[in-house]
């Protein structure tokens, strides 16, 4: 079997992207599920429901991280989906789901996991090891395949989480950083794993934002407002193969595609 699961996407150009490139891929790659990052869909900061209504028909799921409340109606809009998630170790007072078991025809019970990191992340999250731990434990033994989006900063701490899950989950795929990385594997106990998985967003960018402000910004120091570049959108993802059997992984493949439109 086989699963697609694509980076962060940014703004409005983001979502276009997803609706164009995602049915080709799927086919491509004879992929039987979808997950895709959304927490930077709105206007390059969060989402609502209208951004995910954009998208809800060419995915299986929404993982989120840090931006999933920065719209400030997606408090009281997540519940209206089941498949849209925001990390499980945040506060458990919040609003959504940190993880659950999909149903799928083509290739039956997927569990997702969503996690943020704490290295140089808000400090209002728990602590991400101990809580995939206790959700490892409620998960049903008959689910095999297990993949986890770990959104977080610091590359150190994404592939420490690798090896801890190593072989008891399918994959384990970071996001947050915009940029894919050159380390996709499949790591000896049979998890695939990346550091970070990259984004969907403008190519010619910083992280999806406008060149000219980010670099005055950076050069002197001045205030700027970051616009979302909506042109040139570039889409990365990886494909995950895995026996759905045993849940083990045994191929990860780096994708990076330009949009045309």
């Amino acid at each position: 079997m086989n699963l697609l699961f694509v980076g962060d996407i940014v703004g409005k150009g983001g979502r276009k992207a997803v609706k164009h490139l995602v049915p080709e891929l799927r086919q491509e790659f004879n992929c039987q599920f979808c997950v895709v990052n959304g927490e930077n869909m709105a206007s390059g900061a969060g989402l609502n429901a209208k951004c995910i209504k954009d998208i809800i028909n060419d995915v299986n799921v929404i993982t989120t991280g840090d931006h999933v409340w920065d719209q400030k109606t997606f408090e009281h809009e997540i519940t209206q989906f089941k498949n849209v998630l925001r990390p499980a170790n945040l506060s458990s007072s919040q609003p959504g789901a940190g993880w659950k078991v999909f149903r799928n025809p083509a290739c039956g019970d997927i569990a997702v996991i969503n996690l943020q990191g704490k290295v140089f992340m808000k400090e209002s999250a728990y602590c991400p090891f101990e809580t995939v731990e206790n959700i490892l434990k409620e998960i049903p033994p008959a689910v095999k395949c297990i993949l986890v989006d770990f959104h977080a900063e610091a590359t150190s701490e994404k592939i420490a989480m690798g090896y801890f899950l190593e072989g008891k989950v399918t994959a384990v795929l970071g996001t947050h950083s915009h940029v894919q990385t050159a380390d996709a594997k499949i790591l000896p106990g049979g998890t695939a794993y990346i550091t970070d998985v990259g984004m969907t967003g403008a190519e010619r960018s910083v992280l999806g934002r406008d060149l000219d402000a980010v670099i005055t910004r950076f050069r002197y120091g001045l205030p700027r407002r970051f616009a979302v570049i909506e042109n040139g959108i570039r889409l990365d993802a990886v494909v995950v193969s895995y026996d759905p059997k045993t849940g083990e992984a045994s191929e990860i493949k780096n994708i990076s595609r330009m949009a045309s439109f």
